[in-house]
């Protein structure tokens, strides 16, 4: 198995690669530019104990998933904004109201709880933000580099320079993203509701449960796929 292969290209290749990445606390999305080698030394993992997981995995024969790598790039983009982008939009004021609850009712025996709400709050702010700058100036411009390509056309270069500059940004911003899910995984005891936990708290930390791994596989997206896929279709058009 290739050590040097990076992470996301794992997922990017076979996205039931994330389960064993994630069963071994690897952050496959927001760090998925690290090699094999580098995340077993850093985290001190067992890499043979991984890649005989991982090539099981590779081996076995996959007819459920979809290949995400062979789509163009405005069809990816479609499928992340009615899919992830929605999904935020839907779950969050649910959330944020259960939260709301939840503090109210049991943040006397349960003070994490104000600081979990705290999280999610910037964390759905931030990523509402985060959304509106994609939707408005990245895809739109991903989407008519790819119409220039296949229709032999010009356009101008965009005000934001070269496309590494928002896309740079951005996965920094999902960076951020990662790192407040993960504090909010610690404060939920990785999302296990407590003993004396009432209905509204199991389903809260289910839905979290949720919203972490919708958020994982639309950043995996975006990391490992559409924007690699983005910067080679630039390089591609203006050096013709």
């Amino acid at each position: 198995m290739n050590n040097n292969k990076t992470i996301g290209e794992f997922v990017a290749q076979d996205f039931r690669t994330a389960a064993i990445f994630s069963k071994h606390k690897i952050d496959f999305c927001c760090k998925g530019y690290k090699t094999i080698d580098e995340v077993c030394k850093k985290k001190g993992i067992n890499s043979t104990s991984l890649e005989m997981d991982l090539a099981t995995i590779l081996s076995s024969k996959n007819d459920t998933d979809i290949n995400f790598k062979s789509w163009p790039a405005n069809l990816l983009i479609d499928y992340i904004l009615e899919t992830h982008h929605r999904y935020i939009d839907e779950k969050t004021p649910t959330l944020v109201f259960f939260l709301d609850k939840l503090c109210k009712v049991h943040g006397e025996r349960h003070p994490e709880l104000f600081e979990i709400k705290t999280l999610f709050t910037i964390s759905s702010t931030d990523l509402i933000m985060h959304m509106k700058k994609e939707e408005i100036i990245l895809f739109p411009f991903i989407k008519t580099i790819e119409t220039a390509i296949l229709s032999n056309k010009t356009i101008d270069k965009p005000y934001f320079g070269g496309i590494e500059n928002p896309i740079t940004m951005l996965r920094e911003e999902h960076e951020s993203e990662g790192s407040i899910f993960s504090k909010i995984a610690l404060l939920t005891n990785d999302f296990n509701p407590p003993v004396d936990a009432c209905n509204t708290f199991k389903v809260t930390y289910s839905m979290l449960l949720e919203f972490q791994q919708d958020l994982h596989k639309h950043i995996h997206l975006e990391n490992n796929i559409l924007f690699p896929m983005a910067i080679k279709m630039e390089k591609q058009f203006y050096n013709n």
